[in-house]
């Protein structure tokens, strides 16, 4: 067997710096204690639940009422817009109704563009939200040539506007958060660092600085973006900067900024915030769904969850020389094979081993459709690449875009070496690999864990072109124990592509979907992985139709993890906001209204925003944005670029299509099979 021997992390030229205590061994980070009224913030306490109300502000029983329903579904902060100065003065009626009513939650004033609102919440919530984005500065989308000097000169303007609102704070004991996003960062940052993880960075560090000038401490920093990999490598860039420049290890905030509704929703929230839980790095969760707020509560809880007794985690091997870059995505460099690795996107594989294929129409769940009619199959963009049967073979033909894995013994006899391929153990492919046609020539599936990792197995992969590893585990700590693997795969130069295969008992409400999402997309934003595979073996005996709606919901879930990494855009996006005070329209119905116009334009961003603080600038990524700027009125962009403005909502969504159709990005739907 290989060495293991510890240490843990060596900083290293491969290994820029640690931002966490251990990448194999479960801890938190440690922070200092943020004070927040009665709920304490930091390493000290638990990870804390929030959210954000949606009702208007200047309706105070609404608010009380909604936040009261947010407490309930388990919100320890409650986050309220205060767009104006009216807002954050009835911020104090709000907390009179909630405190008369027996609830001692704290409330977060959430502030942009208005530093005077900001002042006044100060003095009466328990902690304020400010964007460095455009607390003292208004976004013109201007490149600016700075000197040092006149870079220097505009840090002492943001200072004198910043320094009356860290007084205030200090004086009335008010926690603060310094919360960047990706998408509205400043002129100022975009000009001198560009629209980058180091931007987002330094834009929260120019006012922390401030902070600590002042000798207040009282702290909390997140680094939101609506792409869950920019956001894992700001978190991570932000932690490894605090540490490096000597500042207090302040706690963090962590959410997906607009990360949308449903199923898509919850696993991009789960492939950023799950992320960086699995290394210890959060003190507070925001998931930020288009859903009423008391929704987002028990996801966020269900995410932190898994982590309450995960330092009890067997033992993984540390890890000596950790050879990926945590701060810049780059994919692990394969060879191909069949249509693995190289540069093909990640493949999907379902897995059917529990449900007995007799019929074309048992396929439809995982994007095949058998056309009588014309004898002929069609696929859609959900479509899998491969089909896990085990010991079952498919009793028909497959489509062309489909291809059959079965277990290596059931392979052997069943027939067809074109269009079937074998699944060996381990051990299995060692014995057989020099055995004249005992494998396939082209393409063998083996399946190994960490226990199994040899020199010999290394040498075995290195020599052969074509195995496509299949690596999994039963640690609960799955997700560093898969990226132990695939570093040593990296260490020894074995190339060979690989699957993340991953089985979860639970199939329940949310929790199949999030832990996936955070075992396979944490993998996957760090560029590890040529596949995704959900087992079935772990499920009890079900009907066969239960199986298939299973088998279709494990589909979506793998296709919807690889979107969400950034690796295979299969369907339209929707960067939509969680709605809030301020929104100017039913965000939740318009969304549903240009999904379902839009839901067939794959690989198209849509930015669906309540009002002009989310979008454009918080719609950074999408191709297309509907932006609120008043009632019944609607501005549509290209990209961070206004095209039409004061579009009357009853119009918007058909004037939103003809743009797409201008820039020839447009298909018509087809008619459903």
């Amino acid at each position: 067997m290989l060495d293991f021997a510890t240490p843990s992390i060596i900083p290293s030229a491969d290994h820029p710096a640690s931002y966490c205590n251990s990448l194999t061994d479960y801890s938190r980070r440690t922070t200092i204690t943020v004070p927040i009224g009665s709920v304490p913030l930091g390493s000290d306490y638990p990870i804390r639940v929030q959210s954000m109300t949606t009702i208007d502000t200047m309706d105070t029983l609404g608010s009380v009422e909604q936040a009261i329903r947010m407490i309930e579904a388990g919100c320890e902060y409650i986050r309220i817009t205060a767009p104006s100065v009216k807002e954050a003065q009835n911020l104090e009626n709000i907390r009179k109704e909630l405190r008369a009513r027996g609830y001692d939650t704290p409330l977060v004033a959430d502030i942009h563009f208005t530093p005077n609102a900001a002042e006044l919440a100060a003095r009466i919530v328990e902690k304020v939200r400010i964007n460095p984005g455009n607390y003292a500065d208004r976004k013109r989308f201007e490149v600016i040539d700075y000197t040092d000097a006149s870079y220097a000169a505009e840090l002492e303007r943001i200072r004198d506007k910043f320094r009356p609102l860290v007084r205030i704070c200090k004086e009335y004991g008010t926690a603060m958060r310094i919360g960047t996003n990706h998408g509205s960062l400043s002129d100022r940052i975009l000009s001198r660092y560009g629209d980058t993880p180091l931007g987002m960075v330094e834009s929260a560090l120019e006012f922390l600085r401030i902070c600590e000038d002042e000798n207040y401490y009282s702290i909390v920093l997140s680094m939101k973006s609506s792409n869950p990999q920019v956001m894992v490598e700001a978190y991570r860039l932000l932690v490894h900067r605090l540490d490096a420049e000597g500042l207090k290890p302040y706690p963090l905030h962590l959410g997906v900024t607009e990360a949308g509704e449903a199923e898509d929703g919850r696993i991009k929230s789960a492939v950023g915030i799950g992320t960086l839980l699995e290394d210890g790095l959060g003190d507070t969760v925001r998931v930020s769904l288009t859903e009423d707020p008391e929704l987002e509560a028990p996801v966020a809880q269900a995410l932190i969850d898994r982590y309450t007794k995960r330092a009890g985690h067997a033992p993984i091997p540390a890890i000596r020389h950790y050879p990926i870059d945590p701060f810049q995505y780059t994919r692990r460099k394969t060879h191909e094979v069949a249509n693995f690795g190289g540069i093909n996107v990640p493949r999907v594989i379902a897995d059917y081993s529990e449900i007995p294929v007799t019929e074309h129409e048992q396929l439809r769940p995982i994007g095949h459709f058998y056309l009588p009619v014309p004898d002929k199959w069609r696929m859609n963009d959900l479509g899998a690449d491969y089909l896990y049967t085990g010991s079952r073979p498919v009793s028909f033909m497959l489509p062309n875009g489909l291809k059959e894995i079965l277990d290596y013994k059931t392979w052997l006899t069943a027939g067809d070496r074109v269009h079937q391929f074998p699944l060996l153990d381990t051990a299995t492919y060692l014995n057989l690999r020099q055995t004249p046609d005992a494998l396939h020539p082209t393409l063998n599936f083996v399946e190994t864990r960490l226990g199994d990792w040899s020199e010999e197995l290394a040498h075995a992969l290195a020599a052969d072109q074509s195995v496509v590893l299949v690596v999994r585990t039963e640690n609960a700590h799955a997700m560093a124990e898969l990226r132990r693997l695939y570093v040593d795969l990296i260490n020894k130069d074995v190339t060979c592509p690989v699957v993340t295969l991953r089985g979860f008992a639970d199939r329940q409400g949310d929790t199949l979907q999030l832990y996936a999402a955070t075992d396979l997309g944490g993998l996957l934003v760090d560029g590890l992985g040529d596949g995704v595979w959900l087992a079935t073996d772990q499920l009890p005996d079900l009907p066969i139709e239960e199986r298939l709606t299973t088998a279709n919901r494990y589909n979506s879930i793998a296709f919807g993890i690889l979107q969400a990494a950034r690796t295979r855009m299969s369907k339209t996006e929707y960067i939509s906001c969680p709605s809030c005070g301020r929104t100017l329209f039913d965000l939740q119905e318009t969304t549903a209204m240009i999904r379902k116009r839009t839901d067939h334009l794959k690989g198209i961003k849509i930015g669906i925003m309540g009002c002009i603080v989310n979008g454009p600038g918080e719609m950074a990524d999408a191709d297309y944005g509907y932006v609120g700027i008043g009632k019944d009125k609607i501005s549509l962009y290209r990209g961070q670029q206004v095209v039409k403005k004061s579009v009357h909502a009853d119009h918007a969504v058909n004037e939103l299509i003809e743009l797409i159709k201008e820039d020839g990005r447009w298909n018509e739907p087809e008619n459903e099979v």
